[in-house]
């Protein structure tokens, strides 16, 4: 046995049941799970549910702050009618906080 190992070895503690050095851990995991991981799931769900509700005539708004108006839907990608032209965009940049209502009238 080397010092350093000696050391580091830490006297048994007497009468106390190892089980209970885990409940901190089991709680930082909990606090974890329902603060950072759960949020971050239902987020995930958000987002495939309005990429996947995306159809044609849609007004949208691009993550870099673009407006348009969907023409076309691919798989992956998303046909922008922007003024006189159009632009192709993947579908992760369309913002769905920024989607935009149908004008009336």
């Amino acid at each position: 046995m080397n010092l350093l190992s000696v050391f580091l070895m830490a006297p048994p503690a007497e009468g106390q049941n190892p089980i209970i050095s885990l409940i901190p851990w089991v709680g930082i995991i909990i606090v974890f799970y329902f603060f950072m991981i759960r949020p971050q799931m239902k987020r995930n769900k958000e987002l495939k549910k309005f990429r996947e509700s995306l159809k044609q005539g849609d007004k949208v708004v691009t993550m870099s702050g673009i407006h348009g108006k969907i023409k076309d839907i691919d798989t992956d990608t998303v046909v922008l009618e922007i003024e006189n032209g159009k632009l192709r965009v993947e579908k992760s940049a369309l913002s769905p906080s920024g989607k935009m209502e149908p004008q009336k009238g």
